[in-house]
């Protein structure tokens, strides 16, 4: 799909934002590995916390590829900013679509200030792409719940205020989950942080929960729908994790293309290596190819999805998009030679980061499965 002239020009304003703020920010970040308040402060800055956000809830209310726009923007500087932009609305989004009146009302305005942050706890040690097979429970106690279990590979762990978790309220394995609204403060303990590959300065924990009590208002949606809500979750956000892949592609092709041209062996440009030449041209194309896909499943998110195409579209999209985010970093290592095997450059970084697109939110052997669900029926 194209673009509107807005959309256009709010990319230009989107990627002068990354270039001068956030770009030369993302070594540091990475090599210390630790969250960058700074970039957070920048996109608070530009208001890209309240961007896709409903209006009446404060929020811009902008659209789904508008926040695939932005999502790319930021990870072809830093895929660690990308995810401080993209966590909260993944984990918000059970209450933009299931929550109650009183509850968007409490908490998505201080979201879209960037007074809370939150995360999206699904995951557990035995419960990763088969999650309905889950073990945190919940139990009700009067007009509360109390919540016991553990979660794991959850982003922004220890910074998000809210956490969105998914706990088993029977025994059936799909319709005995339900979805809860968590305040950290209630109880949610950090027991572990990860150390990663890439995406360093977005923090990657595991999470406990100790007979945590959650009062029935914070219960997002019907007793036993938390499984169907993770999955209408997950078909509006892997779009956007497919930004991100494309994002970092374009990034460091982007300064693959720069090398070539500036490099010189035996007497001239790098650039006018025809082999390099065709390598390159083939990493433009499965980008733009990549980001149609990815604009497509965001397009149908933002109509409603009114013909079912969701789920197919937004697997293929995140998919196809986070293997040739792989590929083509893999090959801008290769164009810089020695010098892209250093963190002298920012190619092996890119690398990296590339890799976690084709794990979280649903590795991509998972989403082939949606894909081949959907072709067979």
């Amino acid at each position: 799909m194209s673009l509107t002239d807005e959309q256009h020009e709010f990319r230009a304003v989107v990627r002068q934002f990354c270039d001068d703020k956030i770009a030369p920010l993302a070594g540091d970040i990475d090599r210390s590995g630790e969250y960058s308040w700074e970039t957070f402060e920048a996109l608070k800055s530009m208001e890209l916390t309240a961007l896709s956000y409903p209006a009446e809830y404060g929020g811009s209310g902008a659209s789904l590829v508008d926040q695939a726009i932005v999502a790319e923007e930021l990870a072809r500087a830093c895929v660690s900013t990308s995810l401080q932009f993209l966590v909260s609305k993944l984990g918000m989004l059970p209450v933009i679509n299931f929550g109650s009146h009183e509850m968007k009302s409490q908490h998505i305005p201080r979201i879209c200030s960037g007074e809370s942050q939150c995360s999206y706890g699904l995951s557990e040690p035995d419960a990763g792409s088969d999650v309905a097979s889950m073990a945190t429970k919940a139990v009700r106690d009067g007009d509360d719940w109390v919540i016991t279990g553990t979660k794991c590979w959850i982003t922004n762990a220890g910074i998000s205020d809210l956490y969105t978790v998914f706990a088993r309220t029977s025994d059936s394995r799909h319709a005995g989950i339900t979805a809860f609204l968590v305040e950290a403060d209630w109880g949610v303990q950090v027991e572990k942080y990860e150390h990663k590959l890439g995406i360093k300065g977005s923090p990657t924990g595991i999470i406990r929960l100790d007979e945590v009590r959650v009062p029935d208002s914070a219960r997002i949606g019907e007793v036993g729908q938390g499984f169907a809500i993770a999955m209408h979750t997950l078909d509006r956000s892997r779009p956007t994790i497919g930004a991100q892949a494309v994002g970092v592609a374009q990034g460091a092709l982007d300064y693959s293309v720069g090398y070539l041209k500036e490099r010189r062996t035996f007497g001239r440009p790098l650039a006018d290596n025809q082999g390099l030449q065709w390598m390159a041209a083939d990493c433009a194309m499965r980008i733009e190819a990549a980001r149609g896909l990815v604009h497509k499943a965001c397009a149908i998110a933002d109509e409603g999805d009114p013909r079912g195409e969701l789920s197919m579209a937004g697997a293929m999209a995140k998919c196809f998009a986070s293997d040739v985010a792989m590929q083509v970093t893999t090959d801008a290592v290769q164009f810089l030679g020695g010098y892209g095997y250093t963190n002298e450059f920012p190619v092996e970084r890119m690398m990296r980061d590339a890799k976690i697109t084709q794990i979280y939110e649903g590795t991509n052997q998972i989403q082939r499965m949606v894909i081949a669900k959907k072709l067979f029926g």
